[in-house]
């Protein structure tokens, strides 16, 4: 199953191992195949082994097991596809080893989440945003022995998968109930298992962390990543403060119009992003949300949880998230046939008929997407024209099974809150109402500006972007924005790359004017 030349790479991987790891394997009918692959994988290093349990599983599963100890992290079905690298992170995580370990403050939050809670994450292999998921709750498992996490592939449990109704991946489900789906950070899991599962009192919760520094990027997509790279070659103290080094990019899959980079992928480039950043001296925080923020002084302060930020310059670089029709249907449906990727979620749709609501690149490219799943896409657009670049255009005509409606406003999702069984569309020319009946819409309408912390500090567009003049700067000095989130038009990664230097070099520019705090 695994060839020569992945065995050697994984000796490579696994010849720093200092624990001893087993992989436990529980008791279930159709199991040779699996048996096969640990067995492979085990033999790549004397440190790893593979064990038989007689506790009985429903589909093939095996367990990591540390020294002895179950770490708590389970595997449902041969994590082969994107889930590969999961079992391998795992196992390195498991020896106190990778990159995607958390910091001393996200640690001591997942160790006083209140237990037992068993999590179920259901993943599809060929889906990007599940290995993210997957491993971030691995993680918690591993550092909370309270917390069982099973990755489970939704392909070898079909009848839970239809039990559940799971139409979108990732699907967590803590003790049997929905806990998220969709693209998450561990910083979201952790405060949604908070929730949830609620947190035991610890000597972290009143030992609040004062960090200072020159200059923090809050944001860590294209612009705060150039940001913080132009901050630290001029020699300002930075921190990026993020929920992900990547942000938005991390959903987008083929790129080909960054210049000097004929074609990559958002994971790719969002990975190119933080190595970047890393050959400088800058503190990267992930998986922080900023609560409240003070920028009427001097010195600029960011508060996430009992984590206070201060500094003389504040370059926001939020960005911005999907945006969604807001009509009757859609919020319930979320998840049960409203979903916003896919590569993700399209599977669910395998021989049925959808919708995809917008005719910008994002929505052509869905709809060519679908159409080599489906038998029949449907995309409405809802001016008179399509906003994708031509030659998306043309490809998608030139496809039999889509079906292109312009000048068409949706009006609502119908549907059981289970299930979506249609989409109930306007004529924009004629007035007529028709209702299409599809079993899944994919929502591209493009995005909304992340810009909410500071609707009521800073001068805002209608529309919710902050408002820069040609160098970056906001109505308030020391205060600087760049990217998506500001009204720099056209949202793309590679001017948002450029507005993200930019700004840094207002701020040095600013600061060999002494204007800064």
């Amino acid at each position: 199953m695994l060839d020569q030349n992945v065995k050697d790479q994984l000796k490579t991987l696994f010849a720093g191992l200092k624990s001893d790891i087993a992989f436990r394997l529980y008791a279930t009918a159709g199991d040779t195949e699996m048996r096969t692959f640990l067995d492979e994988l085990a033999s790549t290093s004397s440190r790893l082994a593979v064990e038989h349990s007689a506790t009985p599983a429903d589909a093939p599963t095996f367990g990591i097991i540390r020294d002895g100890a179950d770490t708590g992290v389970r595997f449902c079905g041969i994590p082969n596809g994107h889930e590969f690298s999961t079992l391998l992170l795992a196992v390195l995580n498991a020896d106190g080893q990778g990159k995607n370990l958390p910091d001393d403050i996200l640690a001591q939050r997942i160790k006083a989440i209140k237990g037992p809670v068993k999590l179920q994450t259901f993943v599809s292999l060929t889906c990007t945003n599940c290995p993210d998921v997957a491993q971030a709750l691995n993680v918690v498992a591993l550092l909370n022995p309270l917390v069982e996490n099973t990755v489970t592939d939704g392909g070898v449990v079909s009848e839970l998968v239809k039990e559940y109704n799971i139409q979108s991946v990732p699907a967590v489900y803590a003790d049997g109930k929905l806990l998220s789906v969709g693209r998450s950070t561990l910083g979201d899991l952790i405060a949604k298992l908070e929730a949830a599962c609620g947190v035991e009192a610890s000597d972290a919760d009143a030992a609040p962390v004062v960090r200072e520094y020159d200059a923090v990027v809050l944001g860590g997509g294209p612009a705060g990543a150039a940001a913080a790279v132009y901050l630290a070659r001029k020699g300002f103290s930075t921190a990026v403060v993020a929920k992900a080094i990547g942000g938005q990019v991390r959903e987008t899959m083929g790129i080909e119009n960054l210049i000097s980079v004929p074609e990559t992928t958002g994971p790719r480039l969002a990975a190119d992003l933080k190595a970047h950043i890393g050959r400088y001296p800058v503190d990267i925080f992930e998986n922080r949300t900023a609560d409240s923020v003070d920028i009427s002084g001097p010195q600029k302060v960011l508060v996430c949880g009992n984590e206070t930020f201060r500094a003389r310059a504040l370059v926001i670089a939020t960005g911005a998230g999907w945006r969604k029709l807001s009509v009757a249907g859609e919020e319930e449906h979320i998840g049960h046939g409203v979903a916003f990727c896919t590569h993700c979620d399209g599977p669910f749709y395998a021989g049925r008929r959808v919708a995809v609501v917008g005719g910008g690149n994002s929505g052509i490219e869905a709809a060519i997407d679908l159409a080599g799943m489906c038998p029949h896409v449907d995309v409405f657009e809802f001016l008179d024209t399509l906003k994708a670049d031509g030659v998306l255009q043309e490809k998608a005509k030139a496809m039999a099974n889509i079906d292109i409606h312009v000048s068409s406003q949706v009006l609502a999702i119908e549907g059981d809150g289970k299930n979506v069984s249609g989409i109930r569309v306007k004529d924009r020319v004629s007035g007529a109402e028709e209702i299409y009946p599809v079993a899944g819409v994919f929502v591209q309408i493009g995005l909304v500006p992340n810009s909410s912390l500071f609707k009521d500090l800073l001068p805002l567009t209608r529309g919710g972007e902050i408002i820069v003049d040609g160098s970056c700067r906001t109505s308030v000095k020391g205060v600087y924005a760049a990217g998506d989130v500001t009204n720099v038009p056209y949202k793309q990664i590679i001017v948002a790359m450029g507005e993200g230097a930019k700004a840094a070099l207002s701020v040095f520019e600013d600061a060999m004017r002494g204007e800064l705090g």
